[in-house]
């Protein structure tokens, strides 16, 4: 399938004509080319002029070790060599990695799986230069620090890892361990721009601020630590802005997820709507293309697995949803949740008249009955709770307020 173009980031052009210009100009062997960030790149194709000789370090990385990984799984038998070679060299943090890469392959699509496939290789920033030969490549990656640093942060990134994982009880189900990630990462990491090392691991597990890309890479992370296949995903949200999430693996199953969403910090900045602190958005959690495509777009440069199985539904699975609008059975599951003295209430429906008149008989009648049994149980003089309906996705929450006002 033809790969999504992107846009190229502006230092990474200007610098690639002064190479250009520099090689040509001394009618040199070859022609050096740059690799934009891999969440925002371009493809171009330049010829070397003059073919050499090129000797390669013996490659230690075995096709076990990689073998399974999505991304190489989508590469043909010569860029999976290419693959595994980029991986030893920047395992080394070398500066320069020789490839069996020549004008014919496109390296550029090799180290952009790599780094979708191998969310530990937070060191590796996505930036490269490549020198292109007839038959081989001289690759340099660009790194976000030194080999110092990166062992220092690596040690931090262990313990936060072991910290997380340290919370999952032993005999945790596959299902059991996806939710653990995802509520993990919702409730200790923040969504911000502004945020350093925003697109690797680091941000979200050590210094717990990140942005899409920080939050997938880290599911992505931690997930495979417990042994759970988990893909890294890139397409857009609201139809244009660019966006990473998961598809996960579970019982023989695929589902999507996408645990940015699920983040009321990243909610209230997408819609400017206060959310509860302690809330989770569970719609993105194990659900299918269906209900994920409602605001998610993937790219289309590899064909991901299907996801069509609705049993993981967290709705369904915590006796949230519902088939259709009963007044009386609502009333009831409100009041349920007031005598338990939970935070909030959800109800889910399907798309079509079942929510249209859940949505209406919800606010217009059954939350006002609902606070006056909250008053009464609670002996309050006044109640308020706030509810926020998502069209989109047929789901309705309200928020209680058993403070006295």
């Amino acid at each position: 399938m033809s790969r999504r173009r992107r846009k190229r980031k502006k230092w990474g052009k200007g610098a690639a004509v002064i190479c250009i210009l520099a090689v040509l100009c001394l009618g040199g062997a070859a022609v050096v080319r740059i690799l934009p960030n891999v969440i925002d790149e371009t493809r171009e194709t330049f010829q070397s002029a003059v073919p050499q000789q090129a000797e390669f370090p013996e490659l230690t990385v075995t096709e076990e070790e990689v073998s399974g990984s999505f991304y190489f799984d989508c590469l043909t038998e010569e860029e999976q060599m290419v693959y595994r070679e980029l991986l030893q060299g920047v395992n080394g943090m070398e500066e320069t990695i020789r490839l069996h890469a020549g004008d014919s392959m496109d390296t550029a699509k090799v180290y952009e799986y790599l780094l979708y496939d191998r969310p530990e290789l937070f060191w590796c920033d996505g930036s490269s230069r490549m020198t292109v030969y007839a038959d081989y490549t001289e690759f340099s990656p660009g790194y976000t620090c030194s080999r110092e640093t990166r062992d220092s942060r690596q040690t931090e990134i262990d313990s936060a890892a072991e910290q997380c994982l340290a919370g999952m009880p032993a005999d945790s189900s596959e299902y059991e361990r996806i939710r653990y990630v995802y509520e993990y990462l919702v409730d200790t990491v923040d969504y911000d721009q502004e945020a350093p090392d925003d697109q690797n691991i680091y941000s979200a597990l050590v210094g717990k601020r990140s942005v899409c890309a920080g939050y997938s890479r880290a599911a992505q992370y931690l997930l495979g630590k417990t042994g759970i296949r988990c893909i890294y995903v890139t397409g857009t949200v609201s139809g244009q802005s660019a966006h990473a999430w998961n598809i996960v693996s579970c019982g023989g199953n695929w589902y999507q997820m996408d645990v940015t969403f699920g983040d009321p910090v990243f909610l209230e900045e997408e819609s400017g709507e206060h959310l509860s602190a302690g809330s989770i958005n569970y719609d993105y959690l194990c659900c299918t293309d269906e209900e994920i495509m409602i605001d998610h777009v993937q790219d289309d440069f590899v064909e991901y697995p299907a996801c069509v199985s609705d049993d993981l539904n967290y709705y369904k699975m915590n006796g949230m949803y519902y088939d259709d609008y009963d007044p009386q059975t609502l009333l009831q599951a409100m009041n349920q949740s007031i005598y338990a003295g939970e935070d909030s209430f959800v109800c889910k429906f399907p798309e079509g008249e079942a929510y249209s008149r859940a949505r209406e008989g919800v606010i217009q009648d059954l939350l006002p009955r609902a606070a006056q049994n909250l008053a009464s149980h609670y002996g309050l003089s006044s109640v308020r709770y706030t509810y926020s309906p998502d069209d989109s996705h047929c789901r309705i929450t309200v928020f209680w307020d058993y403070g006295e006002g």
